[in-house]
C-alpha cells in the first residue's frame, strides 16, 4: 500500500471521527441541523457531510462549532485524549466541574457517590 494511500485513509477515518462528535455534540444540545447551518452560514447539506465525514471542515468553521458546543476544539480533533474519551455531556460536566471551588468539587464528588448509591439501590 502506498503512503498516498495510508495517509488518505487515515484522513477519512478522522474526518469520520470529527464528524460522528461534532453530530453527537450538536445533538446533546438539542440543535437542528438547519439551525447550525445557518450560524455557519453554510447549506444544511454542507453540514451532513461534515457530520458524515465526507467534508472536511475548515478552520473556522469548526472554531465556531466549538464555541456554539461549549466544547474546546481539542475534543473534536481528538488532541486530549483524555477529554475526547468521555461522552460529551461527561465532558461538559467536568469543564463546569473544574472551575468550581475545592469545597465545592468535593460537595460534588458526594452527591454524585449519592446518586450512584441511590441509582443502585433501585436495582
Amino acid at each position: 500500500m502506498s503512503i498516498a494511500k495510508r495517509a488518505d485513509d487515515g484522513d477519512r477515518e478522522e474526518r469520520r471521527v470529527l464528524g460522528e462528535r461534532l453530530r453527537e455534540a450538536r445533538l446533546y444540545l438539542g440543535l437542528k441541523q438547519e439551525e447550525v447551518a445557518q450560524y455557519l452560514k453554510i447549506q444544511r447539506s454542507a453540514l451532513s457531510e461534515i457530520e458524515a465525514g465526507n467534508r472536511r471542515v475548515e478552520a473556522l468553521e469548526l472554531n465556531r462549532l466549538a464555541k456554539l458546543y461549549r466544547q474546546p476544539v481539542s475534543y473534536f480533533i481528538a488532541e486530549d485524549d483524555a477529554d475526547a474519551a468521555l461522552p460529551v455531556d461527561v465532558a461538559h460536566l467536568a469543564r463546569r466541574a473544574a472551575e468550581l471551588s475545592r469545597k465545592d468539587r468535593d460537595e460534588l464528588g458526594r452527591f454524585a457517590e449519592y446518586l450512584r448509591s441511590r441509582a443502585a439501590a433501585v436495582e
